[in-house]
């Protein structure tokens, strides 16, 4: 039997790339599986032919049962709160599929339930593993595009009913804003390639759909501590298919998606150079890297170390997303970061 025993809470889509990605793990083995009915429980049990798995839809059981050392919350995005500070109360390791919350001051409850129980975390951030982010961050530090002095990165994706994530996303108390739900990846992405504390945020926003109570568009600049400017727009109303756009100009090149200009590399260089690599644009979590996150959380663990993404590092990421919020549901007047 492996050493490391996982309980999954949640039961849809996301959960069948989780279970994978955990079974396919030397170490870990899925050990609970909680729903809202045992039939449901049941049914991910005998489609990952999962042999040591208890069912339950009672989470708190789940979580004091005793052989699992990771609980991996991927509930609808206004129950992480409450079932990330049982985790930690529990002395577990959580997996926390983004959002961290849809409420800021539940964000601190959870980051400080975590603290003071001691406990390893990683935040849903999958994306730091696709093949064009790791390319992007290479060309960075090999200097051969150079630090971003200005970035956009964009999540465009039409949320509609065949979505299962839909009935809940549509409403702000279950949802979260549209950056919390989704956009949240632009976020992380562009904070994962400029590497530098966010200093201020101003935000204009918009809805252009009826079925959704918060705004549908938002767009924010932000300005780093060094000077530099990075732009998001996130958009639930485009007609097209999911986009999620990576630019970045540095001062030795520019990134545009999977395409190069970098004249110190290429001295000669007369056009675009295209680059052959799996982009993040697509809206079907089958596409993102699990097994990469996975295997770095449970390396983390083993090796006593923290994540990449863990609660501490998220938490900049949706300060950011909060100050965009407050800009602008004020019409945007600047937000100034860190928050008070």
């Amino acid at each position: 039997m492996k050493e490391i025993g996982v309980g999954i809470v949640g039961t849809g889509w996301v959960s069948d790339e989780y279970i994978r990605a955990f079974s396919m793990n030397s170490h870990t083995e899925i050990r609970g599986i909680c729903s809202r009915t045992i039939e449901k429980a049941e049914y991910k049990k005998q489609q990952h032919n999962l042999e040591h798995c208890s069912l339950y839809t009672d989470y708190e059981k789940m979580v004091n049962q005793s052989d699992l050392d990771i609980i991996c919350i991927l509930t609808p995005n206004f129950q992480h709160a409450e079932q990330t500070i049982i985790a930690a109360e529990a002395k577990k390791n959580i997996v926390i599929e983004k959002p961290l919350a849809t409420d800021w001051n539940d964000m601190k409850k959870m980051q400080k339930a975590v603290h003071d129980n001691k406990v390893r975390t990683i935040v849903g951030f999958v994306l730091r593993w696709n093949p064009l982010f790791k390319t992007a961050k290479k060309f960075i530090s090999n200097d051969v595009i150079g630090k971003p002095f200005y970035a956009e990165v964009d999540y465009l994706h039409a949320i509609t009913p065949e979505y299962l994530c839909y009935s809940w996303s549509r409403e702000k108390d279950t949802g979260g804003s549209i950056l919390q739900v989704g956009g949240c990846h632009a976020v992380d992405g562009l904070r994962w390639f400029m590497q530098e504390e966010a200093v201020e945020v101003v935000s204009l926003s918009g809805r252009f759909r009826d079925d959704f109570e918060q705004d549908t568009t938002i767009v924010f600049l932000t300005k780093f501590k060094s000077g530099a400017i990075g732009k998001v727009c996130c958009s639930y109303d485009v007609v097209c298919p999911y986009i999620f756009n990576v630019i970045l100009y540095g001062p030795k090149g520019t990134l545009i998606n999977d395409r190069l200009w970098s004249k110190t590399t290429f001295p000669e260089q007369k056009d675009w150079v295209d680059i052959q690599t799996l982009t993040p644009n697509s809206g079907d979590v089958s596409h993102h890297p699990f097994p990469d996150e996975v295997d770095h959380f449970v390396d983390c663990i083993l090796n006593k170390k923290e994540t990449i993404v863990n609660i501490d590092d998220a938490m900049k990421t949706f300060e950011i997303i909060e100050a965009a919020d407050r800009s602008s549901s004020n019409h945007g007047t600047p937000v100034k970061l860190p928050l008070e």
